[in-house]
């Protein structure tokens, strides 16, 4: 195996662990707060807000029900507008973080609703604040769902890394599933450029 193979396998699998690590955190940045907002504003619950409910869950459903290669043509102007430019290993993580952020909201939520009220219902006999309950009785109670949830939500960053043709040229993004070279001593655009260079001289 020569050299350029080594580098560039080595570099396709950094770049695969940085998207794939960088956009479960992220996802998991904006998506947490998010599914715990659904939970407590739901019907029944600590801080029931129907519009605020209806509102994070029609955009919550309309992210989900986004194909990914709409969502990356989509996100274009916006993934220029956070790192500059819109492909590339950096410009992948943005789609793939929006892509995976419905999905973590709904993961949690389903989590927490998992609680039994027996437990809400002795914190609240105790005194304790909507925000104390949701942080000191519920979120611990389900913290083996959340990572396991959190497990299933990077195993399947991982397996969207492996994009179908058409995603992977649009976003442009490295890994071990790129379309493209890296550039290290030779990038497989500068050997293309100098056989094309070769056979017309």
């Amino acid at each position: 195996m020569s050299d350029y193979i080594i580098k560039t396998i080595q570099s396709g699998v950094l770049e695969t662990l940085q998207m794939t690590f960088f956009s479960a955190l992220f996802s998991y940045l904006i998506g947490l707060p998010l599914g715990v907002l659904l939970y407590a504003t739901s019907k029944g619950k600590l801080l029931q807000n129907k519009g605020v409910n209806t509102t994070v869950g029609l955009l919550v459903n309309l992210l989900r029900s986004l194909p990914f290669l709409i969502l990356l043509v989509l996100l274009i102007p916006f993934t220029r507008f956070v790192v500059g430019t819109s492909i590339g290993t950096k410009a992948s993580i943005v789609p793939l973080t929006v892509g995976a952020v419905p999905i973590v909201a709904r993961m949690v939520e389903s989590s927490l609703l998992e609680v039994q009220p027996g437990i809400i219902e002795a914190a609240t006999a105790m005194g304790a604040s909507p925000f104390h309950i949701l942080v000191h009785f519920i979120i611990p109670e389900v913290m083996p769902s959340l990572l396991q949830g959190a497990a299933i939500n990077v195993a399947h960053r991982t397996s969207v890394r492996i994009l179908p043709l058409p995603e992977r040229c649009i976003v442009g993004d490295g890994g071990t599933s790129g379309p493209y070279g890296h550039d290290h001593s030779g990038s497989r655009k500068s050997d293309r450029e100098k056989e094309e260079k070769n056979v017309s001289i």
